[in-house]
């Protein structure tokens, strides 16, 4: 088998489990089955930049401000987010996490952040513990690649 055939079975094989532990782990937590990926993401990005109007909301997630207006009603009904009116522009309306959002936020987090390291502990020995621990610089500049 020449090299770039095992160079394309790496970066196969390497895809296919990277995605199935990221959905895996997505799976893990509080919100798995209350919310959609778009809303726990909105929910991310709330975090991330504390304030957002809908239309950035939208565009971060590459959805219409319609899809991101029920993705946000939504959101509001569950008590995880607050509306507020812009001081510069009153026909413009602010988002942010209430507290619940910031609360539900940090279980699921430390939710999945369990469940991994239950995995770890009940499937890999200390040599593999530390064969991963070496990856994620590996993995690291997959991620920083462009």
């Amino acid at each position: 088998m020449s090299q770039h055939v095992k160079d394309n079975h790496l970066a196969s094989d390497l895809r296919i489990v990277i995605m199935r532990l990221v959905k895996k782990i997505r799976n893990q937590g509080a919100t798995s089955g209350m919310l959609s990926q778009t809303e726990r993401s909105t929910i991310v990005s709330l975090d991330q930049h504390k304030q957002l109007l809908p239309s950035e909301l939208a565009a971060m997630e590459k959805i219409t401000t319609q899809s991101m207006s029920q993705v946000l009603n939504h959101l509001d009904e569950l008590g995880f987010i607050t509306r507020t009116a812009s001081e510069t522009d009153k026909r413009k309306t602010i988002i942010s996490l209430s507290q619940a959002g910031q609360d539900i936020l940090i279980k699921v987090r430390n939710d999945r952040d369990e469940w991994l390291n239950k995995a770890l502990a009940q499937t890999c020995n200390a040599a593999e513990m530390e064969a991963l621990r070496q990856a994620i610089a590996l993995l690291t500049k997959l991620v920083d690649f462009d």
